[in-house]
């Protein structure tokens, strides 16, 4: 939900400089509208034409540069911005606006917003922890300034320490998270659960599945940005945990279940994006399971029935993966389970299912109308799914 959105992007002086290129990239291709604003000094590291090219806009150096085409001035900036982001900022700019001064054209436009701030320090180690920048940052802070980072890492200078840029991925989930506030979905709370469970055999031999978390991260992140309050409990994956959400790690699906069981206490809405087992070994080995030349035989029970089991006045958001019989298989589990809504994903469909970076649905409603989708992103997807919920929400 970025798409339309303005982020006035101010680049300093730092050796990170380069990295900013990546976050107005990935900012442009989400819909956002990027005017950057560089300092001097931040000239010097990367060109503006770096950023001209990637966002199509123009790049603003200079206070009195009249060549914008929305005769771009700090004041224009700064009534324009949704966000202001500062990314990489230096102790020099910090220290300037902890003390409201305002001799460039970044400053200034900082100084002029009502625009949320978000600043992502990039420095030396010892220049962060300075009291002196201490102090401002805890300035900036009391003002409501959002700090991002920085991180522990290795520096230019060769030492390892607090200063080291954030990950653009961290700052730009930030900034989506604070672009947010006040959306469709401020003040509702969502669960949504993701990844695959795992049920042991023995302390090293699992019952899994390939679920990669992605399609349920995608509608955690979704939501987040259209201002929900968001717990993402998760099943093991590789994925990073998405800024702005709360996260539950769980493993087996009775673990899955009761974190379902606390957290949905309140809750507006329930998404089961998870791929859940659906047996486990009925003992589990205390020991590694020798190998035989005789085969092993397990004995499985079924795992509980998470929105079978779950109550409570909520919307239910089923997922349903299936290889045939797409819509018929899944409308039978939207009533066996008394869904609002289940998503059937054709995992036979090229480029769809587990994995992958893009699904093929079909969104089924309990009135029994049903859309399917093209190939889409996961994000894509997560949006399309909220669509729906939205008005479900609103009847509540």
């Amino acid at each position: 939900m970025l798409e339309g959105k303005t982020v006035i992007l101010g680049v300093t002086g730092s050796i990170a400089a380069y990295k900013a290129v990546d976050i107005a990239s990935q900012l442009s291709r989400a819909g956002v509208k990027v005017d950057v604003v560089m300092t001097e000094k931040a000239t010097r590291f990367v060109s503006p034409l770096s950023f001209r090219a990637i966002t199509g806009r123009t790049v603003t150096t200079d206070m009195f540069d009249a060549s914008s085409e929305l005769s771009v001035t700090h004041i224009a900036l700064a009534r324009a911005a949704d966000v202001v982001a500062i990314a990489p900022a230096t102790a020099n700019v910090i220290a300037k606006l902890a003390a409201g001064i305002a001799d460039d054209v970044l400053c200034c436009t900082v100084l002029a917003t009502n625009a949320p701030v978000v600043i992502a320090p990039a420095m030396d180690a010892n220049m962060y922890e300075n009291p002196v920048t201490q102090e401002n940052v805890s300035k900036l802070k009391k003002r409501g300034f959002i700090f991002v980072g920085p991180k522990f890492g290795k520096l230019v200078s060769g030492v390892e320490g607090l200063g080291r840029f954030a990950n653009t991925g961290e700052i730009i989930g930030v900034i989506s998270q604070v672009l947010g506030r006040g959306g469709s979905f401020a003040d509702r709370h969502i669960v949504v659960t993701a990844g695959g469970t795992q049920e042991f055999i023995d302390p090293v031999r699992i019952i899994t599945n390939r679920s990669s978390g992605k399609m349920g991260y995608a509608l955690a992140e979704a939501a987040r940005d259209r201002g929900a309050k968001v717990t993402l409990i998760t099943g093991p994956t590789l994925l990073t945990r998405p800024v702005g959400v709360e996260a539950i790690d769980v493993c087996t699906a009775e673990e899955m279940l009761q974190a379902v069981r606390s957290a949905i206490s309140g809750a507006d809405v329930l998404v089961m994006a998870a791929a859940v087992a659906d047996y486990r070994p009925r003992s589990k080995a205390k020991g590694k399971i020798k190998k035989e030349d005789a085969g092993l035989t397990l004995e499985l029970e079924r795992t509980p029935d998470i929105l079978g089991e779950v109550k409570g006045d909520f919307i239910r958001v089923g997922f349903a993966a299936e290889s045939e019989n797409l819509v018929e298989n899944a409308t039978r589990k939207l009533r066996q389970k008394k869904l609002d809504l289940i998503v059937a994903n054709d995992v036979t469909a090229k480029g769809s299912g587990f994995g992958v970076d893009s699904n093929r649905v079909t969104i089924i409603g309990k009135d029994g109308k049903s859309e399917s989708l093209p190939l889409l992103h996961k994000k894509e997807v997560a949006d399309k799914v909220l669509d729906k919920v939205a008005p479900l929400l609103n009847k509540r």
